[in-house]
């Protein structure tokens, strides 16, 4: 039978007809699974257990109750997902936590399914995919606060009852949305065994097959996604393939946006014939996202961006404002002074209003560098991942970034010996870690530029001129030669250009001297 949802061939997705699918998206992180770092909380409240235990400390045990029902519906909303579609996202990834789908009693807690029911509706409406994510599976799958374990230690792999609620977890799961076009994949275990616990690698891959089979006694169609171990950044338990219909998947953080930091997943995929997915990454600045992201485009690697909303930020889509008086009340939270109950009440109910989407303060440059459109400040040593990326030369100096290219890359101003891309709380390169690629003559290189519509731009160069230099840049059929003087570092004006709607390809090329680029300004022209 002709597969009716989204699935994997040879290295692409398709859907029912056929037609290639890059899945673009974002994850739902600190929400059916509050992480202490998006709510601006210190250790003694980095999980959801120890979340929930203060505000029952704080406000007692009813009051609680409502908080979280009210979270849970504000935090998301159709406006988010509508909002998540405007801004060009095709997809979710939904983080769950087993304590939010079961009660007490391990039953299914039909509140809770009703808010992801919901959610799934709006995501058909707004044709946004959605990603099913274990994120906290039962006993803990990583054994750290990202899946709200309670010893730090990876319980699922040692206990069986924890692994066969899992499975019977992922079964009710199953039952509920295996007709449901818009689910793209099962993502069974985030981040599974961090390298100390590799000892339980067998484990994990008996559970993945035990998982494997009793899905694909339900639903033989949904792709299954999976993540290799440490962080989903080893995928050495992959030896064998356990099913044709796989999304293999890794995560990527604070590290070279270049091939050789993917290399190993690329030499899969080719190997394998199979689809790839970095499905998770993130929490990094605006110039690391055009690097990353970009590159993942432009090789076809589907993506999940993290994450769509947390407080005081500027690099995600959305920032939740902080309530007043919350650094009090987390300081009070690490030093185990229980806040009195009125002061608690009005900091969370502020809270949840705070969240809703209507109340955020929107940051449109994050999608914008994610998806390269317009107004954006491209570094150049992000050029594209294509024919022209690499030049035949072998003796230009480089420091250490995108080195199979041969081409020469250096700092514009600094005497570093290798570059930072490690800026998690979003904050922009310093004028010392800036880089720049040096172009000379005969030499081509290509950007890329998103435009959702047809539109013009001014387009403008920061550079260094070594040599009077000629330089000539396309934009489709457009073209503009001008000459450079040798000079230090400066802007140079190219003008106008016309984008047409979709993916437009920049070409610079040198035709005499030699330039050290360091950026384009792509600004759009009303």
């Amino acid at each position: 039978m002709k597969n009716p949802y989204l699935h994997a061939q040879g290295k692409t997705i398709v859907d029912k007809h056929g037609r290639e699918v890059l899945l673009r998206g974002v994850g739902l992180g600190g929400w059916l699974l509050p992480e202490g770092y998006m709510w601006k909380f210190p250790q003694a409240g980095d999980r959801p257990r120890k979340i929930e235990r203060w505000f029952v400390n704080c406000i007692g045990e009813e009051d609680a109750s409502r908080f979280w029902d009210a979270f849970y519906r504000h935090f998301i909303t159709r406006a988010d997902i509508k909002a998540i579609a405007k801004l060009g996202f095709n997809s979710i990834r939904i983080p769950l936590h087993w304590r939010f789908l079961l009660n007490q009693e391990n039953k299914i807690d039909e509140n809770h399914w009703s808010i992801l029911d919901d959610v799934i509706a709006w995501c058909e409406k707004e044709k946004v995919y959605v990603i099913l994510d274990l994120h906290g599976a039962p006993g803990g799958q990583t054994g750290a606060n990202i899946d709200d374990s309670e010893h730090d230690f990876p319980e699922l792999f040692t206990h069986t009852e924890h692994q066969e609620l899992t499975i019977q977890l992922w079964e009710s799961l199953v039952r509920r949305y295996k007709d449901k076009e818009i689910i793209a994949c099962y993502d069974l275990l985030n981040e599974p065994l961090p390298n100390p616990f590799s000892q339980y690698h067998d484990d994990l891959v008996s559970l993945y097959k035990r998982l494997i089979q009793r899905i694909r006694a339900l639903d033989p169609y949904h792709m299954i996604s999976l993540e290799g171990s440490h962080w989903a950044t080893d995928w050495a338990i992959f030896t064998q393939k356990w099913d044709d219909n796989v999304l293999y998947h890794f995560h990527k953080y604070w590290n070279h946006p270049d091939l050789r930091s993917i290399q190993r997943f690329l030499d899969k995929r080719e190997i394998w014939n199979v689809p790839i997915f970095m499905g998770e990454g993130g929490e990094n600045n605006k110039e690391w996202y055009i690097g990353t992201f970009g590159m993942l485009d432009d090789l076809k690697i589907s993506w999940n961006f993290w994450t769509y909303k947390k407080m005081e930020t500027t690099n995600s889509p959305y920032s939740i404002k902080m309530p007043k008086g919350w650094v009090d009340f987390a300081q009070e939270m690490e030093a185990g002074i229980v806040t009195e109950k009125s002061k608690a009440m009005k900091i969370l109910w502020e809270y949840l209003e705070n969240v809703k989407i209507e109340n955020c303060i929107p940051h449109p440059e994050v999608s914008d560098a994610l998806f390269r459109r317009p107004d954006i400040l491209f570094p150049a040593v992000f050029y594209a991942h294509d024919e022209d990326a690499k030049i035949n030369e072998s003796n230009r100096k480089n420091i250490g970034f995108r080195i199979e290219d041969h081409r020469e890359i250096g700092f514009v101003e600094s005497d570093q010996d290798s570059p930072n891309f490690s800026h998690g709380q979003g904050q922009s390169w310093k004028k010392d870690e800036w880089l720049y690629v040096g172009v000379q003559s005969g030499d081509s290189i290509r950007y890329r530029l998103n435009s959702p519509k047809r539109q013009s731009i001014w387009l403008g160069l920061d550079l260094t001129v070594e040599d009077t230099a000629i330089i000539t840049v396309k934009i489709g059929l457009q073209s503009i030669q001008t000459t450079l003087t040798t000079s230090s570092r400066s802007s140079h004006s190219l003008g106008k250009f016309l984008l047409i709607e979709g993916l437009n390809p920049i070409q610079l090329s040198v035709e005499q001297g030699k330039i050290n680029l360091i950026s384009l300004q792509a600004i759009r022209v009303e």
